[in-house]
């Protein structure tokens, strides 16, 4: 009687352990299951994370690197032109010189096998804060993600590949608002109504390092509802100007260099170049001339 009690409760014992083994191997693969779920709906979010959420368009957008010899032209203060196109973005960056010549976005490994695709490099101008110009290599980075590393590895001259992790963040677009009222600010002969005849006109010059300058008020003519100013600098050494990629020499021999340039229109900055000698090789400088619609006045005779 003992024994069959005995062996009734041993068997008893056995069942709830099989009972409760079953149970644990149920909540472990109900765990594993959540875990899948969990690990699916962060992938899931990640890839949703890494697609572009900007708009098709051009911003600026800050380039960081991991190295104090490859980075962003410090005329251009750690910044890059980014593009967005059909969801794939692409910045472009000038260097500081000439001696990185190819780079690869991927790691150096990869960049050496055959059938890899090279960035190949563009010639850009920077123009510094004293007004100097320099010619650098410039490149177009496809761009994977914002805020998030990236390996690009570079060749030099040298021939020896280089791994780099970069970053592109804060990109900033103009309003498009904004960019229309620049637009609509403009005037020309015919808002203003200004008839043919002698003018002079206020002129605000901005560029360079800041110690040139231009006389103001400045003579205008208008002929045929054409616009022409004469800007006279606060130099002798510009030798020539350059307004719509068109080349003007100066209109005197001597004192301040003179120019009679075409205007297209009153109250913008118009982008013009001007070359100077005064330095030990002559130097383009990029300057913005701003022509005031309001201080327009009939010359005097």
């Amino acid at each position: 009687m003992k024994k069959k009690l005995l062996v009734l409760v041993l068997s008893a014992v056995m069942a709830v352990g099989m009972m409760s083994g079953c149970g644990a191997k149920s909540d472990t693969s109900d765990t594993k299951a959540k875990t899948a779920e969990s690990s699916s709906a962060k992938e899931e979010e990640t890839e949703e994370q890494t697609e572009c959420e900007l708009e098709d368009g051009t911003y600026t957008a800050e380039f960081k690197t991991d190295s104090g010899m490859f980075h962003v032209n410090e005329a251009n203060d750690g910044k890059g032109t980014l593009t967005v196109k059909d969801g794939k973005m692409t910045i472009h960056v000038s260097l500081v010189s000439k001696k990185i010549v190819n780079l690869f976005e991927g790691t150096s490994e990869d960049a050496q096998k055959d059938g890899a695709e090279l960035l190949e490099p563009t010639t850009d101008t920077v123009t510094y804060s004293d007004g100097a110009t320099e010619e650098v290599y410039g490149f177009d980075i496809p761009v994977p993600a914002i805020d998030e590393e990236f390996n690009v590895a570079l060749i030099g001259k040298k021939n020896k590949w280089y791994d780099h992790k970069v970053k592109v963040t804060n990109p900033q677009k103009e309003a498009d608002g904004e960019a229309a009222g620049a637009s609509e600010d403009k005037k020309t002969v015919e808002d203003l109504k200004l008839e043919d005849g002698e003018y002079t006109v206020d002129v605000a010059m901005e560029g360079g390092s800041g110690k040139a300058s231009v006389d103001s008020p400045a003579a205008l003519e208008i002929k045929d509802g054409k616009i022409t100013a004469t800007i006279v600098w606060s130099s002798p050494n510009y030798d020539y100007m350059i307004v719509n990629d068109e080349k003007y020499e100066p209109v005197n021999k001597d004192g301040n260099s003179t120019f009679e340039i075409p205007v297209d229109a009153f109250d913008y900055k118009m982008p013009v170049t001007a070359d100077t000698v005064a330095m030990s090789t002559p130097h383009e400088i990029e300057y913005t001339l701003q022509f005031d619609s309001a201080s327009v006045a009939k010359a005097e005779e």
